[in-house]
């Protein structure tokens, strides 16, 4: 166990710096005003889109944001929902980019809509697999279960530039539309800067248990 953290150490401590980044960027620009709430930025931009079908929430939770590509529902977190904010214009702007990827069918995103059940039970198959494999000294069980932890994985790195590209969209709408200034401009920046350093973390950190599994259970998939 001590072993698997301190291999995993690099990805732990870039996801404390990220998590931190996020908070202390989050924070400094709920400081700062903007001419529309979350709420209203997000129908602003995708009534400009056309995307009038795509309806806004308000859920529980402190940034528990997110589109819903299943329902075409954008929910936003209470804060978001209602503070006239560079950062909540921000983050609402981010989930509005992944309503319009979806309205465009932007392939990377139909991929990652298409992995999400392998990402939610690869993992959990996966530590069945890997036990049962070294129970029963299984190089085939083994693999396979290193496998199965690797969807997570592969999810992940596809996840990548659909966030980026929503923060892109994110970024440049805010601004063209007049939504934030340029005070406001560097606050949303540094928002989704920092949030962006999350999911790159998150998959240094999934990558890293997969070389541990292979490293670890390498000998014994090995044998014959």
């Amino acid at each position: 166990m001590l072993t698997y953290f301190l291999f995993l150490s690099p990805a732990i401590l870039l996801m404390g710096w990220a998590q931190y980044r996020v908070r202390s960027a989050y924070a400094a620009a709920s400081r700062v005003p903007a001419s529309l709430s979350g709420a209203a930025a997000a129908r602003y931009i995708l009534d400009l889109a056309g995307c009038h079908d795509v309806e806004i929430e308000e859920t529980q939770g402190t940034l528990s944001d997110h589109y819903d590509p299943s329902h075409c529902v954008l929910r936003l977190s209470q804060d978001v929902y209602h503070s006239h904010s560079a950062a909540a214009v921000g983050i609402a702007a981010h989930e509005a980019g992944h309503a319009l990827q979806h309205a465009k069918n932007y392939m990377p995103l139909v991929v990652r809509n298409a992995a999400v059940p392998a990402a939610q039970f690869g993992p959990i198959a996966s530590m069945v697999l890997l036990f049962v494999g070294a129970l029963m000294s299984s190089p085939g069980l083994i693999l396979l279960g290193i496998a199965a932890y690797g969807a997570l994985l592969v999810f992940q790195l596809v996840n990548l530039p659909v966030e980026f590209d929503a923060s892109n969209r994110a970024k440049r709408l805010v601004r063209e539309l007049n939504i934030v200034d340029g005070q406001g401009t560097l606050a949303v920046n540094g928002v989704l800067n920092a949030a962006a350093w999350t999911y790159v973390a998150a998959s240094l950190q999934t990558l890293s248990t997969v070389l541990f599994y292979l490293m670890h259970f390498g000998g014994l998939s090995s044998d014959d």
